[in-house]
């Protein structure tokens, strides 16, 4: 819900309505669906484990029937695990995989079979832009999304848009304070971090901009132009 809370906020600033999905965050997303309910726009709440690909598959039917007729979809679920290649092994592959590639693919390829017109949004990272070995799996999951984003595009053209944002430096990680965003971020060309409403400023731009499609948009203060400067 970190990046995601932003994201639901600047859509529906811009007067969409918003259905949450959550894994097993209820109370945030509670929260989240309290703070955006000010009559200005409908906000639905829906649980689902997109890890689970059953869940992944059925997510877009079980929306349509909660809010009605859906025509913008943002992938930003995803998990961040530690661990090098070897290190990696095959279970953990595909289970970060079904999170972060399969799980958006098949939500755009669900929304896909029920509209001739809309937009999809995928939330990939900086980081693709060179090699992030201490997150490998996390990273070969990331690129593998980066394809499907472009891939989509061309397949569900000229309907549906599927363009991606990429952030940089934006949150600290779980396990990590403010203090190592800034101390991170200092390696970057604007030499500090962004804000989830950088984030949410870009996808509402991918949303509202009819004329784009296939492209990533790199919200990172620079850090892709110079990625070998900014590793983890």
């Amino acid at each position: 819900m970190r990046l995601g809370r932003a994201i639901a906020t600047g859509l529906a600033d811009a007067g969409a309505d918003i259905v949450i999905h959550y894994r097993s965050s209820r109370a945030q997303a509670e929260e989240a669906v309290a703070t955006l309910s000010d009559g200005r726009v409908r906000v639905d709440l829906i649980q689902a484990d997109l890890a689970d690909p059953g869940d992944a598959e059925s997510l877009i039917d079980r929306a349509w029937d909660t809010a009605g007729p859906i025509d913008m979809l943002v992938n930003s679920a995803s998990r961040f695990p530690s661990g090098r290649l070897e290190s990696l092994d095959f279970p953990a592959l595909t289970d970060i995989v079904a999170l972060n590639a399969w799980a958006p693919f098949a939500l755009t390829r669900s929304l896909a079979a029920r509209i001739d017109a809309g937009a999809v949004v995928n939330m990939l990272d900086t980081r693709i832009m060179g090699e992030d070995l201490p997150h490998a799996g996390y990273h070969l999951s990331k690129r593998m999304l980066a394809d499907l984003t472009r891939m989509t595009a061309l397949e569900l053209a000229p309907g549906i848009r599927v363009n991606a944002v990429a952030p940089g430096y934006i949150l600290p990680p779980p396990d990590q304070d403010r203090a190592y965003l800034e101390r991170r971020a200092r390696e970057v060309p604007l030499g500090r971090p962004g804000s989830p409403g950088d984030i949410a400023g870009a996808v509402v731009y991918l949303m509202r901009s009819d004329y784009v499609t296939g492209q990533t948009i790199f919200v990172d203060g620079g850090q892709s132009l110079a990625p070998e400067r900014a590793t983890t």
